[in-house]
């Protein structure tokens, strides 16, 4: 018998393996350390959910009914007003604007929802967070990293930029950005800007898609991608949200109606309450300033190059040799990266480290990196 079914493509043969399991020897060898494991591997949030975020998820508790896709009306309208407030986007109407269950469904996901296949391109950046690739793999097309668009070789159909970027942190101009507008108008491309780290910009300031000085004012064609997870420490919500061109929003809204992909009714609100305040993000981008202020100057010390890192929770470091050598050393201190080849294609000499643990696991990594000193 075929255990899949006759003809029946096996959908996880076309992904690669999932990165952080290939990482565990050496996540076992730092965790011995006899002062503990400090994990710099992963971009979860450590800090508690602001409290008000809280009260708003438990008052909304008594959710019987179904939530709808589309949110409240009170939630499409925080989420406009926040990006016209924040991000400097033009005055749009709720048919733009569309909740979603973390930005990392959205990203897995948004190829196969717009309808892409084998005969669409898909562009991404040349070294980028996983799942733009893998979106792309689930959707059957094909996939081209492109880092500027005079890199793109063939007409694409959809376009993922990343500011600040995972895991570089690089932080794109509005010139920058106007040329991949401009780019993906000329082709007829959907062009996605992921910019859920737009909060954390230390050397540059980071600029929305949706930003009038970037699109003048007309949203067609663009997506911006935002999520609460870091801005508001509400990772275990998985809440999201997708804003721009409302042809396209209302497409993705029908066939995730279709498909029941739908936030839930506390969560929805639980974001709506923490759009309003920006108080609580303020102080998470200071304690995340403070922590690279400990653990930056310390990686320079003991050899380190930091590479772009103008921005988001990560440092792009380097020290000249291939990353798992360098993962492997870090893993003897008892700090555990990630390896850049999580995020090129080959080999790199890079790996990043997170700005994501507490106060004082930052500081025993900077005293555990000056002792090699």
């Amino acid at each position: 018998m075929n255990p899949v079914g006759g003809g029946r493509r096996v959908v996880s043969a076309t992904l690669p393996a999932f990165p952080w399991d290939t990482i565990e020897p050496a996540k076992r060898r730092a965790a011995a350390h006899p002062d503990g494991l400090v994990d710099l591997s992963v971009g979860t949030p450590v800090d508690p959910t602001p409290d008000i975020v809280r009260r708003a998820l438990s008052d909304a508790s008594n959710a019987h009914g179904y939530p709808q896709v589309w949110g409240t009306p009170e939630l499409r309208r925080a989420i406009l007003d926040h990006m016209s407030a924040r991000w400097g986007a033009p005055e749009l109407d709720e048919r733009s604007v569309l909740p979603v269950i973390g930005s990392k469904e959205l990203v897995a996901w948004l190829p196969t929802q717009l309808g892409l296949g084998p005969d669409c391109l898909v562009v991404i950046p040349a070294c980028a967070y996983p799942t733009y690739r893998v979106g792309a793999l689930l959707a059957g097309a094909r996939i081209q990293e492109a880092d500027s668009p005079a890199d793109v070789e063939e007409v694409p159909s959809l376009i993922w930029i990343n500011s600040p970027a995972n895991p570089t942190g690089r932080i794109l101009s509005v010139s920058q950005m106007r040329e991949w507008v401009d780019f993906a108008r000329r082709c007829g491309a959907v062009l996605a800007s992921d910019e859920c780290y737009g909060e954390f910009g230390w050397d540059a300031e980071p600029v929305s898609v949706l930003d009038t000085r970037v699109c003048d004012g007309d949203v067609t064609g663009l997506l911006a991608c935002l999520s609460m997870s870091k801005r508001s420490n509400m990772a275990g919500y998985r809440a999201g949200f997708v804003v721009g061109d409302p042809l396209i929003a209302s497409e993705l809204l029908t066939v995730r109606k279709h498909s029941g992909m739908m936030l839930p009714a506390p969560v929805a609100e639980a974001m709506r309450v923490a759009l309003e305040d920006p108080s609580h993000v303020a102080e998470q981008r200071d304690r995340y300033l403070n922590r690279r202020r400990v653990l930056k100057p310390a990686l320079e010390r003991a050899g380190f190059r930091i590479d772009h890192s103008e921005g988001s929770l990560y440092l792009w470091a380097t020290r000249g040799e291939d990353c798992r050598v360098t993962l492997d050393a870090l893993a003897e201190l008892g700090i555990l990266c990630s390896p850049g080849d999580f995020y090129v294609t080959g080999s790199s000499e890079h790996v990043r480290i997170g700005l994501t643990a507490s106060d004082e696991r930052i500081r025993v990594a900077a005293d555990r990196l000056d002792a090699t000193g």
